[in-house]
């Protein structure tokens, strides 16, 4: 048998396919023999053929893989003592790697324990005198270790004493390089006994990545693995190495003599130790030396006759999409902008930056943009106070630069900043459109790189203006159908398409006019079935969807229909990622307007998006250098049932344990993971939009929607949990249309699963997005829901301990070292933000219990809103904190028992409010008005005694206020304390001063607080609203017809003055004559109205 497996073997390595699939028949049949191992082993241990050699290895890895149970104990002894000795004899390195990984597979079957000659082996050929010894003993404890890291945890300690030793042997590489990945191997395994010897290890592991540097850059930038490995898994082991980590990872990131991904990986390790351990890079003042070598990598020209890959001609995508160093250390001040506190971070950048933006060089100019560029999200709040005009104004000359390079990143720039720092960006319209504008009217001469960036920025400038757009509609409008017709360029045509959503999303209903004309020109893109139209196709798709929500139901309801079939249509006929995301796009904006048109097709869409969840399309396994046999060993089992015809995706699913380790990675296309992303949104937002008659999706979605919660991609957990919550949200909604048990049990349920995972994910989830997304998702929740989330009485207590968590930086993604709280005023934004996210909870989780059921939890609760009142803190903090504490009181108003919880807080409270009506930031003390208001009204009587101090308060105030919106919140606030209670109040000082200040002119919503008071006045003391009739009724027909006022509010408003006309006719008359003629007439029509 030896002979013909050794001739089967020969013809699997023939380049001739027909050969191939005969030897496989050949080979499948010589299988069924139980003497094919012994006869395998053979081949493997005496064919002169290294080749053949290899591919028996292989196949007895396969073999023991699948069906070491099925092997005689007798076999595997002897294929144990076999392979060993193969191993020792063997000289060609790829037969070694395949019997190193035959070794690894027995390994996992096999504890290393019951393989005493394996530890044996192993022990003798690491410390080997023979440097080949060495090399090749350490790439069998490679292998033998990464496929299975745990049996060994006894050997760690001695392990990592021999790895000191190797990790010196700086002449042998190969040896430095198996050390590097063996050690990464068992990082995720080391406990609190191998901490020491780790540490320890770190400097002789720098110096072991600067020779391997030297002998191999690619092996070099898999070693570098470790260094995040370490950083991730265990950061404590190198806080003390930090400052060598950094000065080394600098070096390589600066030196022009290596490669790019060398160069790059360096810069990565960096970044990722900034968003792990900000605080300590800060302590340890590595900021400046940082800086101070990436920006010559951000701002170095291109080599001679050269462009940056971003400038080049073909390329119209994001600047930070290539993978350069340029990109790198642009990706790095970006981290630093989320991560580190702004005041820190620019103290040390702005010289940086200006001397760049001042230079003559363009190079110099576009790094210093670039950087502008990415600080935006994370340090929005710190530009928009401190610095937005300058920057804006280096923006705009750079927009007219003479170089092209210096243009494309001033228009990245201005898109970045158009994105983040809204809404301040927006009052630059006058100086920033003719800009814009002038770039649209050279569409067709320009390049098209440069257009695709001028596009950019456009539509992130054009999509927060809302009504300012008006103005510059005709032309916009004008410049985009012209391209939809005649543009000879496709791409020209797709940006035309993706700026008309963008201009839908400022120009709402006044887009209305051109609507006829654009929807014509995207369903003739949507019939086309050419590959080349497919990226206007998606853009068509992605415009349509922002049609739809923001065009009005009136205008899109009657093509509903017909656009879901165009998505249907185009799914049935084309097999594309990209393509069936953007129809779950236009599926679930189309349920908002008009879900009757969406329930037909439910069936077909929930299956389409449920099968892009389950699927495993995308993701590509890297097999190492057997990837030929795999579908070999798809044999037929011993008992004759066939388990052959296995496809890829079979192989992947088969035993993803066993298979992991034969797979040198796995990669997922980007389309893929962007599909699943969109499908779990679409289900939740469809769910929620057509209620009962999603009932029969909800489970089958549900369940593949949960399968993602931990899904390796963050984006794609986000979305998975945010639509865990609508599901959550929609079943309540069917359960309040229709109160039976059933619909009731089945929301508990949900619940009861959605709530603890949401509470795990927020503590132990590494991504800031994904914890913000999950308690934006809770807050949703809590505010629709109600009491019914706390039905489980354990649901208070987890949602109260999490949020305190949060507030007190204990959660997984916070950058909570325990010596580091004496910074507690100053923090990154993002850090800032996620604690917002959490606040937002508190005055929702008031709304919907008994407050003496909350109050032990509010209790340790205030004290960590409150903190971040103090003079010290940002802006951003004060007004977070003074508004929590507002929306808390104002919960208090309609919860049993508030009234007395509101009481026992008054005296902690009203010394933070009062402090916070005389901040110098306007919205700061907008919010502690209104938080003053609402003690009044919620503690009622309790807090009689204070009346006068308050009132007293705001008299002052409203003699010297300025702001508009404060002066309405004042008006609200004397409401609130005369509802509450009407006699502690000098009526006739206090009601005269509210009239002067009326009607309210940036507050509408306050409308109902101030016409419920006077209505309540009007009844307790008609007089005086007599007296005040004039100012009463002029107010009044402010608010009557008023588009941002609440039909309840406008109804209020009517009562009233149908009152006042009925019972006191002369002096409404004399008061409403005063008035313009058309508020006259909107007054008189409803006062007359039935």
């Amino acid at each position: 048998m030896i002979e013909e497996l050794e001739q089967i073997l020969l013809q699997l390595t023939q380049p001739d396919n027909a050969i191939i699939q005969q030897a496989t028949v050949q080979l499948k049949q010589a299988f069924k023999d139980p003497a094919v191992i012994p006869a395998l082993c053979a081949v493997m241990s005496g064919s002169q053929n290294p080749e053949i050699r290899q591919s028996a290895a292989v196949m007895l890895r396969l073999r023991v893989k699948k069906h070491w149970n099925k092997i005689s104990p007798n076999d595997r002894e002897s294929l144990k003592a076999v392979v060993l000795q193969a191993f020792s004899l063997e000289a060609e390195h790829k037969v070694q790697h395949s019997l190193s990984q035959l070794c690894a597979m027995m390994v996992k079957h096999e504890t290393p324990d019951r393989w005493p000659a394996l530890l044996q082996l192993l022990n003798q050929s690491t410390k080997s005198a023979n440097p080949h010894d060495r090399r090749v003993g350490l790439l069998l404890l490679n292998k033998v270790i990464e496929s299975n890291p745990e049996p060994f945890k006894p050997h760690y300690c001695q392990l990592l004493h021999l790895f000191s030793t190797v990790l010196q042997d700086y002449s042998n590489p190969a040896a430095l390089y198996y050390c590097i990945l063996t050690l990464t191997a068992i990082t995720a395994y080391t406990g609190t006994e191998e901490m020491k010897e780790m540490r320890a290890i770190i400097p002789s592991l720098i110096l072991a990545l600067k020779h391997l540097i030297k002998a191999d850059e690619t092996q070099a930038i898999e070693a570098m693995e470790v260094l995040i490995e370490l950083m991730e898994i265990e950061v404590s082991i190198i806080v003390p190495h930090i400052a060598d980590i950094v000065r080394f990872c600098l070096e390589v990131g600066s030196d022009t003599t290596l490669s790019d991904s060398l160069r790059v990986k360096a810069l990565s390790c960096i970044t990722f130790l900034i968003k792990l351990k900000s605080n300590s890079v800060l302590k340890l003042k590595l900021l400046n030396p940082i800086l101070q070598s990436i920006f010559p990598i951000l701002t170095a020209a291109p080599p001679p006759g050269e462009q940056d890959p971003e400038d080049e001609e073909d390329d119209g995508g994001d600047p930070n999409d290539s993978d350069n160093p340029k990109h790198g250390a642009a990706q790095m001040i970006d981290t630093m902008a989320l991560h580190m506190p702004p005041d820190k971070l620019f103290h040390q950048l702005v010289p940086l930056t200006q001397a760049c933006l001042s230079s003559e060089n363009p190079y110099q100019k576009k790094g210093g943009l670039m950087c502008l560029a990415v600080l935006a999200e994370g340090c929005a709040d710190y530009i928009r106070s401190k610095m937005l005009s300058s920057v804006l104004q280096t923006v705009c000359q750079s927009l007219s630069d003479s170089n092209r390079v210096v243009r494309s990143a001033a228009l990245f720039a201005l898109g970045q900043f158009s994105e983040y720092l809204q809404p301040e960006v927006s009052k630059y319209c006058a100086e920033l459109m003719p800009l814009l504008l002038g770039y649209l009217t050279s569409l067709n001469e320009a390049k098209i790189g440069h257009v695709t960036k001028a596009f950019y920025a456009l539509e992130n400038f054009m999509e927060n203006l809302g009504s300012d757009i008006e103005p510059y509609l005709p032309t916009l409008m004008e410049t985009m159908l012209s391209a939809l017709r005649n543009a000879e360029d496709l791409k020209i045509k797709e940006l035309a398409v993706s700026a008309i959503g963008a201009i839908a999303n400022a120009a709402k209903e006044l887009l209305v006019p051109y609507f006829p004309p654009v929807i014509e020109s995207l369903k003739g893109f949507l019939i086309a079935t050419t590959e080349e139209m497919r990226p206007l196709q998606n853009q068509s798709l992605d415009t349509l969807s922002v049609l739809a929500r923001m065009i009005g139901k009136e205008v899109f309801s009657p093509l509903a229909a017909e656009c879901i079939q165009l998505g249907l249509n185009l799914t049935d006929t084309i097999d594309d990622p990209d393509l069936r995301r953007c129809t779950y796009g236009l599926y679930s904006a189309v349920s908002t307007v008009s879900p009757e048109s969406l329930i037909p097709h439910l069936t077909a869409i929930t299956t389409v998006m449920q099968l892009a969840l389950k699927s495993n399309e995308g993701i590509t396994a890297h097999l190492d250098e057997d990837k030929t046999f795999v579908l070999l060993d798809d044999d037929d089992d011993d008992n004759g049932n066939n388990a052959g015809g296995k496809t890829d995706e079979d192989f992947l699913e088969d035993d993803s344990e066993a298979d992991i380790h034969d797979v040198a990675g796995f990669s997922v296309e980007n389309a893929y993971i962007d599909e699943k992303e969109d499908a779990c949104e679409a289900l939740g937002e469809i769910a929620l939009s057509t209620g009962v008659a999603f009932q029969p999706f909800l489970e089958s979605s549900f369940q593949q929607v949960f399968e993602m919660r931990d899904f390796p991609h963050e984006d794609v957990r986000r979305a998975a949990l945010g639509a865990l919550g609508q599901f959550c949200q929609a079943q309540h909604k069917v359960w309040t249309e229709n109160r039976t048990e059933t619909n009731h049990q089945a929301l508990m349920k949900l619940m009861d699963v959605v709530l603890p995972c949401f509470v795990e994910t927020v503590r132990m989830d590494r991504e800031r997005p994904v914890v913000m997304g999950v308690l934006e998702a809770m807050n949703a929740m809590i505010k629709s829901c109600k009491e019914e989330v706390f039905r489980n009485p354990s649901h208070l207590k987890e949602i109260s301990n999490v949020i305190r968590d949060v507030l007190k930086k204990k959660t997984a993604c916070q950058d909570s070292s325990t010596d580091e709280v004496d910074d507690e005023e100053q923090q990154a934004e993002f850090d800032a933000m996620l604690q917002e996210f959490a606040g937002e909870g508190i005055p929702l989780v008031t709304a919907s219990v008994p407050a003496e059921k909350f109050a032990p939890y509010l209790n340790d609760l205030m004290p960590l809103i409150m903190s971040k009142a103090k003079s010290s803190c940002t802006v951003a903090d004060r007004s977070f904190s003074l508004g929590t504490i507002g929306e808390i009181l104002h919960a208090l108003v309609n919860v049993s028992g508030g009234r007395g919880v509101a009481g026992r807080l008054s005296n902690r409270l009203l010394p933070v409010l009062v402090a916070g009506v005389k901040d110098s930031d306007a919205e700061v003390r907008n919010n502690s008005v209104f938080g003053l208001g609402c003690l009044a009204q919620a503690a009622g009587p309790l807090v009689v005694s204070d009346y006068p101090m308050m009132l007293s308060v705001f008299s002052n105030m409203l003699g010297k206020e300025s702001d508009l919106r404060v002066i309405d919140n004042l008006c609200a606030a004397l409401c609130r304390m005369i509802m509450s209670n009407v006699d502690a109040v000098p009526l006739e000082q206090v009601v005269t001063a509210l009239a002067t200040h009326l009607p309210l002119k940036e507050d509408q919503e306050e409308n109902q607080t101030v016409f419920n008071c006077l209505t309540m006045l009007y009844k307790h003391n008609p007089v005086l609203v007599v007296k005040l009739i004039k100012p009463i009724v002029a107010a009044s027909s402010h608010v009557v017809g008023h588009k941002d006022v609440d039909k309840e509010t406008q109804s209020t408003v009517v009562s009233l003055m149908k009152e006042l006309a009925h019972k006191h006719g002369a002096e409404f008359q004399a008061a409403a004559a005063s008035l313009p003629a058309e508020q006259q007439a909107k007054l008189g029509a409803a006062v007359t109205s039935s």
